[in-house]
């Protein structure tokens, strides 16, 4: 588990062939765009996240953003106390995101 700048991020993920990138936003907030091929869980769902966590391949490498990178940082901590190997938080969230949207 570990934050990432934008730009380590970027370079890990494009190097990562076992990658997922993990949206934890609201449905109101991926309308203002997205990372490409990202999928969503909404971090604020409660239970409802942990369960749809626990679909998810635990030996996948996470690529997790939020808006600004806390509600991300603290999907990783679950993730980690979940038993997932891997999970990255891009620091500065989708609000400070530079590359690609969808």
């Amino acid at each position: 588990m570990a934050d990432l700048s934008q730009q380590d991020w970027e370079e890990q993920l494009a190097k990562d062939s076992n990658a997922i990138i993990l949206d934890v936003r609201t449905e109101e907030e991926i309308e203002e765009g997205i990372i490409p091929n990202s999928i969503n869980i909404d971090i604020y769902k409660g239970q409802e996240f942990v369960e749809e966590l626990e679909k998810l391949d635990k030996t996948k490498n996470y690529y997790v953003y939020c808006r600004s990178g806390n509600r991300s940082g603290q999907a990783c901590a679950i993730m980690k106390n979940l038993g997932f190997d891997t999970a990255y938080n891009l620091q500065g969230g989708f609000m400070n995101w530079e590359g690609e949207t969808a």
